[in-house]
């Protein structure tokens, strides 16, 4: 193909390349460029050719701005999560992409830092660059970001818990059931004393709590000073610290749940120096099953969590809604798994 065109008045104007000058090169309409930029699959596969060939030879980088007003919606997506330092996060993000690509459009993310102000914040800006959908992380937020998601009119798909009520669309699994499954198995394990270790507190943490609060409760087992609970963000160190103060106040726990598998982490590596004999002395759970777990010294008892498999799932719903069409089931529970390793 040749390289040899005439250069739009638009282009010579602005010394930006047009939807116009990649329709004149490939020899179609403007609106069949359009159309395959956006990977309808209504456009004949050579036509498609031929624009993926000028717009590589051109280097055309489309507007988003022009195809927001063109379409009243943008072909971004805004998924906000509370933060980019936690694995779980930078796992779902990565599925979410995967999928949103190939159905034309791209992530427009926010960090909320769980702070409801903030993710309002985040929200009233990027919603100015009118959205096609929206992908929020859990269900709590304070009430003005509630009205903003009910009124924008924009497709919205929740990630990481479950709900049945009607209209709301999401992807995750029970958090709480996740939390007592894995306390029930420590009590199958002979212990009694079993303390909970949360950090962040957010609300995936607090359910976490609730499921182990039930069961010991259930056995008649629950005394409201095992629970140590810390506010600060969750971290390996932070789980050596736990460690040491949990068995300081609490010399007779025989097992601590923590609420992610960093603060286990950094209490397994604290329990090496000190020389506690884990699970003999002590046994230690975590939960998500993050990178290293399996690795550490005795391995890490932990509930392994379908972060990838939430993204994949809570994209392609979106894509749906935003193409309005119809979607099975508007509550998708995937599940979790135990995973039994040598810490318990």
């Amino acid at each position: 193909m040749s390289s040899t065109r005439k250069t739009s008045p638009r282009s010579r104007a602005t010394g930006r390349i047009t939807l116009a000058d990649v329709a004149q090169l490939a020899q179609v309409s403007p609106i069949t460029v359009s159309r395959a930029l956006r990977g309808e699959r209504a456009v004949d596969a050579l036509l498609v050719a031929r624009v993926q060939a000028a717009v590589k030879e051109l280097g055309y980088v489309p507007d988003p701005a022009a195809r927001a007003l063109a379409s009243r919606h943008s072909a971004q997506v805004v998924v906000l999560v509370p933060l980019l330092s936690n694995a779980l996060f930078v796992d779902v993000l990565e599925a979410v992409q995967r999928s949103l690509r190939p159905a034309g459009y791209q992530m427009l993310m926010g960090v909320t830092h769980y702070d409801a102000n903030e993710e309002e914040h985040l929200l009233r800006e990027l919603l100015q660059h009118r959205p096609a959908g929206l992908l929020v992380t859990g269900f709590e937020r304070n009430e003005a970001t509630r009205q903003m998601m009910a009124t924008s009119g924009v497709p919205c798909v929740h990630l990481m818990e479950v709900s049945n009520t009607e209209g709301v669309y999401s992807v995750g699994f029970s958090q709480t059931d996740a939390g007592a499954e894995m306390t029930r198995h420590l009590l199958a394990r002979g212990k009694r004393r079993i303390a909970f270790a949360g950090a962040q507190l957010d609300p995936r943490t607090r359910q976490r709590l609730a499921g182990w609060r039930t069961e010991l409760q259930q056995a008649q087992l629950y005394d409201p000073q095992l629970e140590w609970l810390n506010p600060a963000p969750s971290s390996m160190a932070l789980g050596g610290e736990m460690l040491t103060q949990i068995l300081q106040a609490q010399p007779e726990v025989d097992a601590i749940f923590f609420c992610n598998d960093d603060l286990a982490q950094g209490a397994l590596l604290a329990a090496l120096r000190l020389g506690l004999a884990v699970p003999e002395r002590l046994a230690m759970a975590g939960f998500n099953d993050l990178t290293g777990s399996d690795q550490m010294l005795p391995a890490l008892t932990t509930v392994h969590t379908p972060r990838s498999e939430i993204g994949t799932a809570a994209a392609n719903m979106l894509v749906a809604l935003i193409n309005r069409e119809p979607v099975a089931a508007p509550g998708v529970d995937l599940g979790y798994r135990l995973v039994v390793r040598a810490s318990t």
